[in-house]
């Protein structure tokens, strides 16, 4: 029986899975690099009284955040080198043979067959890598022949499949079905054509062998009708990029299900409500762009990273606030960003805190020692919740100030609301290293500078950026800076490092890639930033 796309199932309407009003500013970021629509497809959103611009940066976002697949097209294939008439490749064992299949594309993977007889049967042994990108001609993205290949390969090929990258070609219903049946170990989904809402079939839920998934624009299936056996016993990482979930519960059973899960990354979700986090496993989270009105880390003893950034609403929405919970977590060593505004409530414990409030052991998390932080200096309210949120962090020694953009200043806190406010032990006795991100030159900021300047005994560090636009030379920032030459600093071996911006995006959060993996000691660090960690 022939699978038919599921884009062509007439139960299956036409619509904008988010509205253009609604998109992100962060979509049109230039630091991510584009995803040219096909022109088809471009008309497709005009008709849908969407703009192809703002859409494809949109897009672009979606796959920025999906894992590069494990092998690449660029490199060429030679069956001998120039110059060389031995043929040594086909002297190696069988298992090596099949190790070096399985990490070149797979056109060449079956191009293999043809070198030698010795070659034949390798690569339907060899756990397979399928790239949707790699077996079409360029311009044919959308055509039927790339639909065909994938079809080919998987009906050919035993399996295993090491890895299945499809976010070129519209889906079959077929194909899950095939690769469940034949060891699939990495999935990265993609709805095309976007923006047909489309529920993404319920098959992959019973892929055993998963150890990594990514999907990305569909609408997750209902898993209250499921049946409870449902698991994935080997999934280790999970990404969900502009997935729809129609209950929160959804999320809920994807946890509940994954008892070796270890990463989870959310890109651009809409949660009406709350992300629960519970699981004996988890040691990376990471919440790009999302809509969220709670993040709750309800019982995570292994939880070691929650990043969480570029959150928004629709417009609809009345106010963009998200309340961050932290309750069982006694590994977390990274958080951020905190935003310390009133519509952003952090709660440790059953306790919310507030400026002036009285900070106790339980309401402390001591097992952080980076911190991100995004502040408005120049809204008085927001900057004096600062003193209060330090302190609910004792044993901080990396602290990531980002300094946010306002419109309207309502009163500047000046040096003396600082010492004022009493000691904050993890400045005056833990803080090695302070980045100031999106640096101004305000006064207010400068005060703050001040104040770490004086009462930081065991400061190293501190590295400054300045915001885009705010400085275009290195004496200009420093002239920014100069009141701080006069500061007496209460650590006298602490070095200031300046640096005017070039690309806002080197090293951004923004990027699953620098988060949720262990590879960056710390992912709040940008480029310039990075270079001297390892003097720290």
């Amino acid at each position: 029986r022939r699978s038919t796309p599921l884009h062509s199932r007439e139960h299956a309407p036409l619509k904008t899975l988010i509205p253009a009003a609604a998109l992100p500013a962060t979509a049109m970021d230039t630091g991510v690099p584009a995803l040219p629509l096909n022109p088809v497809i471009a008309a497709m959103f005009r008709h849908l009284g969407l703009d192809p611009a703002e859409v494809e940066g949109f897009l672009s976002y979606t796959h920025y955040a999906l894992p590069e697949p494990p092998v690449t097209a660029d490199a060429r294939l030679f069956a001998l080198l120039p110059g060389d008439s031995v043929d040594r490749l086909s002297r190696l064992p069988d298992a090596l043979l099949g190790n070096i299949v399985s990490r070149i594309p797979v056109k060449d993977a079956a191009r293999t067959a043809a070198l030698s007889r010795r070659w034949r049967g390798v690569w339907r042994s060899a756990p397979l890598v399928l790239v949707d990108s790699h077996v079409h001609p360029a311009g044919t993205a959308y055509a039927q022949r790339v639909t065909c290949a994938v079809s080919r390969v998987l009906a050919a090929h035993p399996g295993p499949f090491r890895c299945v990258h499809l976010t070129e070609s519209p889906l079959l219903a077929g194909w899950l079905q095939i690769v469940a049946g034949k060891g699939i170990q990495e999935l990265v989904l993609v709805n095309r054509p976007w923006p047909l809402e489309i529920f993404l079939p319920s098959t992959f839920l019973g892929m055993e062998t998963l150890t990594r998934l990514y999907l990305g624009l569909w609408v997750f299936p209902v898993t209250a009708d499921l049946p409870r056996a449902t698991c994935f016993p080997n999934l280790l990482e999970l990404g969900l990029c502009n997935v729809i979930m129609k209950s929160i519960s959804d999320l809920d059973f994807i946890l509940d299900r994954s008892p070796v899960l270890e990463t989870l990354c959310l890109e651009g979700e809409m949660f009406e409500h709350c992300i629960r986090l519970v699981s004996q496993s988890l040691r990376r989270v990471q919440i790009i762009g999302c809509w969220v009105e709670e993040i709750f880390v309800v019982d995570a003893p292994c939880l070691e990273r929650l990043i969480q950034s570029g959150g928004w609403s629709p417009e609809d929405h009345d106010g963009n606030r998200t309340k961050v919970k932290i309750g069982h977590a006694p590994k977390l060593h990274m958080l951020g960003y905190l935003e310390l505004d009133p519509g952003h409530v952090l709660e440790v414990g059953n306790t919310i805190i507030k400026a002036g409030a009285r900070v106790s052991p339980s309401t402390m998390v001591p097992s952080v020692g980076i911190l991100a932080l995004e502040v408005r200096f120049g809204v008085r309210n927001h900057a004096k919740m600062v003193p209060n949120v330090l302190r609910c962090f004792p044993n901080v020694e990396t602290l990531h100030i980002k300094s946010a953009k306002t419109d309207r200043s309502t009163g500047k806190l000046n040096l003396k609301f600082w010492h004022e406010c009493g000691v904050i032990e993890c400045i005056r006795s833990r803080i090695k290293l302070l980045v100031f991100h999106d640096f101004r030159g305000g006064r207010a900021e400068i005060a703050f500078l001040k104040y770490f300047f004086e009462t930081a005994l065991v400061l190293k560090k501190v590295v400054i950026l300045f915001a885009v636009g705010f400085s275009s030379t290195t004496e200009e920032a420093q002239s920014k800076l100069s009141s701080l030459g006069s500061v007496k600093r209460a650590s006298e071996t602490s070095t200031v490092l300046v640096t005017v911006p070039s690309d806002p995006e080197v090293g951004s959060i923004r990027s699953f890639k620098i988060g949720s993996g262990f590879s960056a000691d710390d992912p709040f660090a940008n480029g310039f930033a990075k270079s001297h960690l390892d003097e720290i």
